[in-house]
């Protein structure tokens, strides 16, 4: 995984995100918080970061981008809830990470099918193989 930097600038973005309804739920902090745990980074700086934002940074390659779109897409369906200002919201930053449309529409076409809107992994990846090919 990328520096110090990139690790905040991914949690930011997933604040952003998951305050996008005005609210952020217990489910959302605690999937945040084990989001930052897998990055290494602690509870305090986490904390710090729903205070303020830390500078975007983009992702340097493809893989990074479809992992952090897929964490985005974790983040929305945790609370088990979609709205719509959250789909629109998902489609744009995957668009503003340089993702093909087509393969973002996909995604959040099938996620309908699988339990809780979880697309599994190798779903999701071959889903963009597929768009990039």
């Amino acid at each position: 995984m990328g520096s110090y930097e990139e690790k905040l600038s991914i949690l930011s973005e997933m604040i952003a995100f998951a305050r996008v309804d005005h609210s952020l739920k217990q489910s959302e902090y605690d999937f945040l918080l084990k989001v930052a745990h897998s990055l290494e980074i602690d509870k305090d700086v986490l904390d710090g970061l729903l205070k303020q934002k830390s500078p975007k940074i983009r992702l340097k390659t493809q893989a990074e981008r479809i992992v952090q779109f897929h964490r985005l897409m974790l983040l929305m369906n945790i609370d088990q809830e979609q709205h719509k200002k959250e789909i629109d919201t998902l489609y744009n930053i995957g668009l503003k990470m340089g993702l093909p449309p087509s393969a973002i529409t996909q995604v959040l076409e099938v996620m309908h099918r699988y339990p809780d809107n979880i697309v599994p992994p190798d779903v999701l990846i071959n889903i963009f193989k597929a768009h990039y090919n």
